[in-house]
């Protein structure tokens, strides 16, 4: 079994695992064979067949974001209006087929003659309409216009004059930016969003074809405010659930203000804000999904917490949650992201393109961004082409590019509260918890490449639950009495569920319950306060170590009584016939010591259950969050085959292979394609991609709904077309070669 750390040697990770729980064979024959004869000779997967195809959509009735596919954005800086060429910029975006610009109106400054008091106007303006003149550029050549804004900061002179304008520390002193400390910022509580952001927006409209509005740096992404204004310091404590609660009053009242101002020119304008966070976004997701009619995620890159490369691919996986088919993009900046920045300066090609790779992957479009004209038309050029060729790539390809819906038989339940509020265990106190535990799963599913969805907490109606074969609850803490109600719903339906940790152990105000909301569910009964690690982490006995036909979640482990266990635990109370007990943690150092005083006990590691149709299984450890932290084999191996024991081994799609990927299916208007991004890479954990390490054959299985047929499966990435063979209902091709990215788009009928 490869680790993280392995893997960063070898680049190779999933061959192991793979072998270990026998779902996936090996196609290192393909490469010598001709592509027909070893699609004809192969053994037929086990496949979940796909859902009947969607009825054909009206596309007259889109509105008309729903037809952007590619957006771009050169962020205007305080002396562009100095020294850009304004056909030059419109040029390049026209040429990459871009369709749609941003354009900034103000931020902390007015890029036109604005008349509204206190929107400062720029050193380098001296009247000029710099925004009238771009917005006429980008019209002139068919591109629809974005005004961008951004309401987060503002100078002295309205500080002076509204000092109830500004956030403020507990001792009531003002909140500055920390890079320009003559700029404060601003309360999203104040009449600064009520009064000054609408007067703006209404200037625009009286002046300009601007075709929706945007604001940059509100709401806030991941993250509450924490303020202490006159307003701020009468409401509930900032991070609480009440606070949460009085925020999205305010985030919805604001974007629905806003929305309408938007309107009041052109009834197909609209609002949008800045957003993201992933799976812990600052609104509440479900309800600005259902007045949102773009989702502007701003996951620029890799930088800071976020090493891993598949950041904007789960972005894209938590729009998909909660968007149900309205638009989403996603920034890629292609300057130098990261903990140290380099904003003007260009990042390398291709870790742009696998950034811009998995937007589409993803299920959003394509979006990318630069700083200034004389930065980005100038002195650092390099971004420039990248760019443009991935965009007129797309272009070529918008039809097999957009999914209609994403074709997966795994569910993560996506706890969004639990991610923003819980504050983690006593013992591991930190924001960075759930962040950790979201990667682990994350990871553990692409190595065993399962098709899985995101679902978010608030949407577990049985319509939307019922697809799925198991949903997978990696420590969702909080849930209300209905979630859990809806959860056990899903299984009396015959659904598979895995759950870990403290899930169903607070309400959703964060109250802790006496014991577990889902406890009846799955057959356990907490028998202490969590336990974390001092030295050795706690080990899981194997019941039977020498049987000759071991339980499921067992296979692989061979020639040990134990195996690892997680950093933290619930202590439970015994159960019948558990698989794995617990083997109390012990000292690690001194050597003479690191031996277990107590090394067998009946609390239980694993709790399983069966009922009807539905198979269950509980971790009282944090199992995703620990295999996270260390890449431990023996909790890989536990959680995969875990999983496939849940789903009986079934796959939606079934994508055979060496090397590392990340694989999403969509349904399509042409039929259906199948996203493949290679991980294979030294760097796919830190820094940039240096270069693509190109995997081999990758052996696609589909078993197709009664009825349909193919006509063709191309290759969009390698610009070609695959032979297939369809047998049985199951359609199978072959990827010869994956660099950074493929996509195996299947046209039926």
């Amino acid at each position: 079994m490869l680790n993280r750390r392995t893997f960063l040697k070898t680049g190779a990770a999933a061959v192991p695992v793979s072998a270990a729980l026998g779902a996936l064979h090996s196609t290192s024959a393909l490469a010598a064979e001709p592509i027909v004869g070893a699609i004809a000779g192969g053994r037929a997967p086990h496949l979940h067949p796909l859902p009947a195809r969607l009825p054909a959509e009206n596309l007259a009735v889109e509105p008309w974001v729903s037809r952007i596919r590619r957006v771009g954005q050169s962020n205007m800086t305080e002396h562009d209006p100095a020294v850009m060429n304004i056909e030059e910029w419109a040029d390049y975006w026209h040429g990459a087929q871009a369709q749609i610009v941003f354009i900034s109106v103000t931020g902390i400054l007015a890029f036109y003659p604005s008349k509204v008091k206190f929107h400062k106007h720029g050193k380098y303006l001296h009247g000029r309409d710099f925004f009238g003149e771009c917005v006429a550029a980008a019209k002139k050549r068919g591109m629809r216009a974005v005004a961008r804004m951004s309401p987060d900061l503002n100078w002295p002179e309205a500080l002076e004059a509204h000092p109830e304008w500004a956030m403020r520390f507990k001792d009531g002193s003002v909140q500055h930016n920390t890079q320009e400390p003559q700029l404060f910022k601003t309360c999203m509580f104040s009449s600064y969003m009520d009064d000054y952001v609408p007067a703006i927006m209404r200037e625009i409209n009286s002046l300009y074809d601007v075709d929706c509005f945007y604001t940059n740096g509100w709401p806030p992404i991941g993250s509450l405010p924490d303020c202490h204004c006159a307003i701020c310091s009468k409401l509930p404590p900032s991070g609480t659930p009440a606070y949460w609660q009085v925020f999205n009053d305010r985030v919805f009242e604001l974007w629905k203000k806003y929305d309408a101002i938007a309107k009041e020119k052109r009834p197909d304008s609209f609002f949008f804000a800045n957003l993201g966070g992933n799976v812990r976004g600052g609104p509440n997701l479900v309800l600005l999904g259902e007045i949102a009619e773009w989702f502007q995620a701003d996951n620029q890159g890799r930088s800071y917490s976020t090493p891993i490369i598949w950041e904007c691919s789960l972005q894209g996986r938590v729009c998909t949650a909660i968007m149900e088919g309205k638009f989403a993009t996603n920034v890629t900046g292609a300057y130098s992201t990261g903990a140290v920045t380099w904003r003007n300066g260009s990042k390398n090609a291709e870790e742009a393109r696998i950034w811009l790779s998995e937007t589409l992957a993803g299920g959003m479009a394509p979006y990318l961004h630069f700083v200034g004209s004389e930065d980005g038309f100038c002195e650092d050029r390099r971004w420039q082409k990248p760019g443009a060729d991935f965009f007129r790539w797309t272009a070529k390809h918008d039809a097999h590019l957009k999914g209609r819906r994403t074709l997966a038989n795994i569910g993560v339940v996506m706890g969004q509260s639990t991610q923003l509020l819980y504050p983690g265990p006593a013992t591991e106190r930190g924001r960075g918890y759930m962040y950790e535990t979201t990667q682990g799963v994350y990871d553990a599913l692409l190595r065993g490449r399962y098709a899985f969805d995101f679902v978010h907490e608030d949407k577990l109606e049985p319509e939307k639950l019922k697809g799925y074969t198991a949903l997978l609850l990696p420590n969702v803490a909080m849930l209300s009495e209905r979630q859990c109600g809806q959860i056990r719903d899903y299984v009396r339906s015959g659904g598979s569920l895995m759950a870990s940790f403290e899930t169903s152990l607070y309400d959703e105000n964060l109250r802790p319950r006496a014991d577990f909301g889902l406890g009846d569910l799955l057959g356990i009964e907490k028998a202490g306060a969590v336990i974390g690690t001092n030295g050795n982490a706690y080990y899981a006995r194997i019941a039977h170590p020498d049987a000759p036909h071991p339980h499921p979640i067992l296979e692989g482990f061979s020639n040990t009584n134990w195996i690892a266990g997680a950093q933290n635990r619930v202590p439970l109370k015994p159960v019948p016939q558990s698989l794995l007990t617990v083997v109390p943690g012990f000292v690690s150092y001194p050597p003479e010591l690191a031996y277990p005083p107590v090394s067998h006990t009946d609390e239980p590691a694993v709790v399983l259950r069966q009922m009807g149709a539905s198979r269950i299984a509980y971790f009282p450890g944090d199992i995703e969050r620990t295999y996270w932290l260390t890449g431990h084999g023996d909790l890989q191996r536990l959680l995969l085959n875990t999983i496939n024991w849940l789903t009986r081994g079934e796959r939606m799609v079934q994508v055979e292979g060496s090397g590392f990927i990340e694989m999403v299916c969509w349904e399509t208007a042409p039929g259906y394609a199948v996203h493949l991004l290679n991980y294979t890479n030294p760097d796919a954990q830190h820094g940039w991609l240096e270069s693509i390490d190109p995997i081999g054959p990758q052996t696609i299985s589909l078993k197709l709904p009664a009825g349909v047929r193919v006509q063709s499966v191309e290759l969009l990435r390698a610009g070609q077309s695959a032979r297939f063979s369809l047998e049985n209902g199951v359609l199978r091709f072959v990827a010869p070669r994956v660099e950074e990215y493929e996509v195996g788009a299947v046209t039926v009928a």
